[in-house]
């Protein structure tokens, strides 16, 4: 009878292990399925344009990132920011270690009178939360390269 008992138990266990040991084996199957499965290319836009819609989310998006990120104040009434919008966009648009913010200065009043913004465009670069850099009005190519450049690390400061 004690035989038959051990029998039994070793039995059980073999297939409770069996059973433990699929179960474990299964999940893992299905996510190295899952990530083969979804083997495509990452996007052709690295960075993030983050358009700013009030206070909370400049905050989140712009001063808390851990990114540096170039904040563009604007105005769809504004000729030179419809040049140096579409310029920033594309100049920081293939980068992955830069970020663009665009306020509209008719929208976010309470960021204007913040950052003392008294003419558009003006630009503002921001890292760790500080501001590091800044211009107004519609600059040359060179300075916004050299800040962009500055900003993602590509130029040390001089």
């Amino acid at each position: 009878m004690l035989d038959f008992c051990e029998n039994w138990s070793l039995h059980r266990q073999d297939k409770m292990n069996n059973a433990i040991s699929k179960g474990l084996r299964s999940p893992m199957r299905s996510l190295a399925n899952l990530r083969r499965a979804k083997a495509i290319s990452t996007s052709i836009v690295h960075n993030e344009t983050i358009l700013v819609k009030n206070n909370e989310e400049f905050v989140n998006k712009v001063m808390n990132n851990e990114k540096p990120v170039i904040v563009n104040f604007h105005a769809e009434w504004c000729e030179p920011c419809k040049i140096l919008t579409p310029k920033l966009k594309e100049l920081i648009e293939p980068l992955d270690n830069l970020d663009l913010a665009i306020v509209d200065v008719e929208e976010n009043a309470d960021l204007v009178h913040t950052f003392e913004v008294k003419a558009v465009p003006a630009v503002i670069a921001v890292k760790n939360g500080l501001i590091v850099d800044k211009f107004i009005g519609l600059v040359d190519a060179d300075m916004i390269t050299n800040l962009i450049d500055k900003m993602s690390g590509k130029k040390t400061n001089s």
